[in-house]
């Protein structure tokens, strides 16, 4: 007979299971308070390696995570407004966008974000996705030691409400911006449309990929988003729709000069 948690219960669990993993965590006490719960749970899930997990922790995780969806609301692409045939510009949380697929800006290994609660889009995406994204990922690159920037790879999208996860891997910017580092970018863009078409996609998600941790310039960066995702939408009309998705007020603002 399953055992029918509340929420808060699933949280003490799955803190408790995660806590008992590691030997140095054994003196680790679980808070007292919700939120400081929510925050060592997320670190927990960050710094943990793709390791096997049972199948009791994966049903609790699954359901505080849909059940933490729902409280943080799903946005549908189609309640979005287009600003041209084929572009959407919306500014929100990309983990709660219910489009065919988004992208992550990974880091080379691709093993999503290990910094405990950090803020880039790959910590979230793994984080609100749970474990089994991290083990997908480590399955994936099995094989090969970095993703090469420029490329995309896709996996399942688990407790997002996405369909897929599309994982590319932007040029680190050190000091001016050179040709090279414009055309990975562009790369990234064209990549993962590529895939997506190849699994009949019919809408992507972008976030300003490069930018923030990357240190891309956000205008420019966003010029070579639009640029690009025009061209192959010329060369494919009709097959993809692009949604530019940005979190911060500064990129809407480009975004919404750019587009107009």
């Amino acid at each position: 007979m399953t055992l029918k948690r509340t929420q808060e219960q699933r949280i003490d669990y799955l803190i408790r299971y995660l806590l008992s993993e590691r030997k140095e965590y054994q003196n680790t006490g679980v808070p007292a308070n919700l939120s400081d719960k929510g925050l060592l749970l997320r670190s927990l899930m960050n710094v943990r390696p793709p390791a096997p997990v049972s199948g009791e922790f994966l049903r609790e995780q699954d359901r505080y995570l849909q059940t933490r969806l729902s409280e943080r609301g799903v946005t549908k692409v189609t309640d979005l407004t287009p600003v041209q045939p084929g572009l959407y510009l919306w500014q929100g949380d990309i983990t709660t966008l219910a489009a065919d697929a988004i992208v992550n800006a990974a880091n080379s290994q691709m093993l999503g974000c290990f910094v405990p609660c950090h803020g880039c889009i790959d910590n979230a995406i793994h984080t609100y996705a749970g474990v089994q994204l991290r083990l997908e990922c480590a399955r994936i690159m099995a094989g090969q030691k970095e993703e090469p920037t420029g490329r995309a790879k896709i996996t399942n999208a688990y407790n997002l409400p996405c369909r897929y996860v599309l994982h590319t891997v932007g040029p680190i910017i050190h000091g001016a911006v050179t040709r090279t580092d414009r055309e990975l970018l562009a790369g990234c863009y064209r990549s993962c449309l590529e895939l997506a078409s190849s699994y009949g996609l019919k809408n992507v998600a972008f976030c300003c990929i490069s930018t923030g941790e990357f240190h891309f310039p956000n205008e420019l960066a966003a010029k070579i988003a639009i640029q690009t995702v025009r061209e192959w939408q010329q060369k494919n009309p009709d097959k993809i729709g692009v949604i530019f998705n940005v979190f911060k007020d500064s990129d809407y603002e480009i975004y919404k000069r750019l587009l107009r």
